[in-house]
């Protein structure tokens, strides 16, 4: 019997997450983020655990023996900051960005206005690539 993922895919509406998402420009940040991931994904938003935005769904199982589900990719619109979640990035990947800091496997943007969108395209169409690589659908 193992311990259960605490982060697991939920019914929640994403759409009404991101209504209470603040403040407002974190929300508007999220919607694009969001319209974006779903396209690069082929896979339609939904809410894992509070507070997660996912895409997409792959079984992991460490060398210790844990496994469970988690999204493929996925963000996070924080108060302070939105969190990427992107497996598979180097850290020179991100170096033509913009602003951010890097987190253990994560990503942290105080706001899409100060980087370049078109580099965030690609850094989660490599992660995504990697993921399809890894964790074959």
């Amino acid at each position: 019997m193992g311990v259960a993922n605490k982060t697991a895919e939920t019914d929640a509406a994403v759409d009404l997450y991101l209504a209470r998402v603040q403040p407002p420009e974190r929300q508007a940040d999220g919607r694009v983020v969001t319209a974006l991931m779903a396209r690069l994904s082929g896979t339609p938003p939904a809410m894992w655990g509070p507070s997660i935005i996912g895409f997409g769904r792959y079984h992991y199982r460490h060398d210790s023996g844990r496994e469970g589900d988690m999204c493929r990719i996925g963000f996070s619109p924080r108060k302070a900051e939105l969190v990427f979640y992107l497996p598979g990035l180097e850290d020179a990947d991100l170096f033509p960005l913009g602003p951010h800091r890097r987190g253990k496997g994560c990503l942290y943007i105080k706001r899409l206005s100060a980087i370049d969108l078109a580099v965030l395209e690609r850094l989660i169409a490599r992660s995504l690539a990697h993921m399809n690589a890894h964790y074959p659908r």
